[in-house]
């Protein structure tokens, strides 16, 4: 199998140990690339996720971080002046929760190796949701949103934060230029890891715009359905209300 096969996102379950595998393997450099590779900005974009969140309402409550990682959104809500509940942080990538362990001394986050796809939580569990670039990996994404819809507490949000293509055609083809040419160099060099830099913007050129994607979560369940596109059109936030 060439490196191109290795990165085309795959179908069905596969896809699954496809993912699984890619971010077990990239766990130690993961944090690093994303800043790296971002310029940074994935920390505004995180910030204004929370924001959107209306965590506020329920301060005292319990939130998912699902696709978790290493935990940068469950520590950006956690950060907040006022914030006084927890955050149940999973992903199904066990090195990407071990890797970001020493992060979490003294906060309020608790993590669980866990599938978006069967959550292992009760009906209602939650007061808010969160996906950080996690949707995008899902085997099957509206069986994803539906488990959020099935997790949350009625009246509660989901916050989507997710990889898109400018709309702008000039700006479009310079962030494919650096998404499609010099981001995969960058990520293979940094990470050691031969493919799993290129299978990034093969995901992102097969997943949903964002008028679809808020579809999709308008027919998992979720009303109010809206979004933002931030830094020009490269990432966008959705929000969803149960």
């Amino acid at each position: 199998m060439t490196t191109a096969d290795r990165a085309r996102p795959s179908e069905g379950p596969g896809r699954g140990r496809q993912v699984r595998r890619i971010f077990s393997e990239i766990a130690p450099r993961y944090d690093l690339l994303n800043h790296l590779l971002s310029l940074n900005a994935d920390k505004g974009w995180r910030r204004r996720a929370v924001d959107g969140l209306d965590w506020e309402g329920a301060g005292g409550g319990t939130f998912l971080d699902a696709c978790a990682g290493t935990f940068d959104l469950s520590l950006e809500l956690t950060g907040r002046t006022g914030f006084q509940g927890r955050v149940v942080a999973s992903d199904f990538a066990f090195p990407m929760l071990l890797e970001g362990i020493p992060k979490l001394s003294g906060s309020p986050v608790a993590p669980v190796c866990g599938d978006s796809l069967q959550l292992p939580f009760p009906d209602g569990s939650f007061q808010g949701a969160m996906v950080a670039f996690g949707v995008r990996n899902l085997a099957d994404l509206s069986k994803g949103l539906r488990e959020f819809v099935r997790v949350l507490e009625p009246g509660r949000r989901l916050v989507v934060l997710e990889f898109t293509e400018p709309p702008n055609p000039i700006l479009r083809h310079l962030y494919l230029f650096y998404f499609r040419r010099v981001l995969p160099l960058i990520g293979r060099v940094v990470s050691g890891h031969p493919w799993a830099y290129t299978y990034l913007p093969e995901s992102v050129k097969d997943f949903p715009d964002p008028e679809e994607l808020a579809g999709l979560m308008t027919a998992a369940g979720f009303r109010e359905t809206r979004w933002e596109l931030f830094s020009g059109g490269i990432a966008a936030l959705h929000v969803g209300v149960r």
